[in-house]
């Protein structure tokens, strides 16, 4: 493989000469610019990505964290993030923490190292404290959960209300008592969603009843089977449900199935995400559509525009109620 010494030699200029016609540098005379690039093409010179960074100090890779991989929701963010970036001459990393601060510190080590130049993380479970301790001095964007308290921007949707929507609409449909399976509220979307689903069933005057309100410990599908299992246990079961995910939904609308009742004439439900599954169900679910791939591509913007030293402030995304044959 050549070398950028035999380019500078090839073309009869020096070393320099060579690495500012690399990077564009416009101080390089046309004629200069030419027979350095001739020289280039007939040696075919490749020049070194990582010898560029370290003189750069960039890595130009972004380490996007999630908490699984697995789960359906993720992947259109990720596409979002990773087209972006792509077209901004970034690439990213996805690093799955499988909530295990180990990880978390191996990601993290990664930035302080100058590995990778960013962190955009999507991971509810990930240490707040030391993820905005890591944001003093590294560029960190939050996408879809983020710290309330924190100084961290974000982009996400107002769950509170969306969640308030969804149940509007049970509750416009006639429906009085309305089951939440919700996932751990140490998390701040599922707090959000428990509020915006008391909010809606308050303005109605529709009393909260603790016993229908579930909430799960995962978002796994048999999550919403257990969560379901145990609302159907019941003596006054609900006649609908609002699950905070679809998988959690899928999970419920498998049970409502299994213990011989009917979607929606014996129970309604609508889920949150809009994954692609929840269009293949039967019957289709109504859902609460997020933008997944435009927050993954604004968190992007954010991340490369904030290594570039521009001003950033968090954004705030639109909803949509997708009312399908569920309700």
């Amino acid at each position: 493989m050549a070398t950028i010494q035999e380019v500078a030699k090839k073309a009869g200029v020096s070393v320099a000469t060579v690495s500012r016609v690399l990077n564009d540098h416009t101080t390089v005379a046309e004629k200069t610019k030419i027979k350095v690039e001739q020289a280039i093409k007939e040696l075919n010179y490749e020049p070194s990505v990582l010898g560029r960074n370290l003189r750069t100090s960039e890595s130009k890779l972004l380490l996007v964290l999630i908490p699984s991989i697995s789960n359906p929701f993720y992947s259109e963010i990720i596409n979002g993030i990773e087209e972006t970036a792509l077209t901004k001459g970034y690439n990213i990393l996805l690093c799955e923490t499988d909530s295990n601060p180990a990880r978390e510190t191996i990601y993290f080590n990664l930035v302080r190292s100058k590995l990778a130049d960013g962190i955009i993380s999507m991971d509810p479970t990930i240490n707040k404290v030391k993820l905005n301790e890591l944001a003093a001095n590294y560029p960190i964007i939050q996408c879809s959960e983020y710290d309330q308290d924190g100084a961290i921007a974000y982009v996400a949707i107002n769950n509170e209300l969306a969640a308030y929507h969804a149940v509007k609409h049970l509750i416009k449909l006639g429906h009085k008592k309305i089951a939440l399976v919700n996932s751990d509220e140490r998390f701040l979307y599922a707090r959000e969603r428990r509020q915006g689903y008391e909010k809606a069933l308050k303005e109605f005057n529709i009393p909260v009843q603790k016993q229908f309100i579930y909430n799960t410990k995962d978002v796994g599908f048999e999550d919403g089977q257990q969560a379901m299992k145990k609302l159907l246990d019941q003596d006054n079961r609900p006649t609908a449900v609002f699950a905070v995910s679809d998988i959690l939904a899928i999970g419920v609308m498998k049970q409502i199935h299994t213990s011989g009742l009917q979607v929606p004439n014996d129970i309604a439900l609508i889920g949150f995400d809009k994954i692609s599954f929840s269009n293949m169900t039967h019957p289709t679910l109504t859902t609460i559509s997020q933008p997944m791939f435009k927050m993954g591509a604004m968190a992007a913007t954010m991340m490369i525009d904030k290594l570039q030293g521009k001003s950033i402030e968090s954004v705030v995304l639109e909803h949509e109620l997708i009312i399908r044959e569920s309700t």
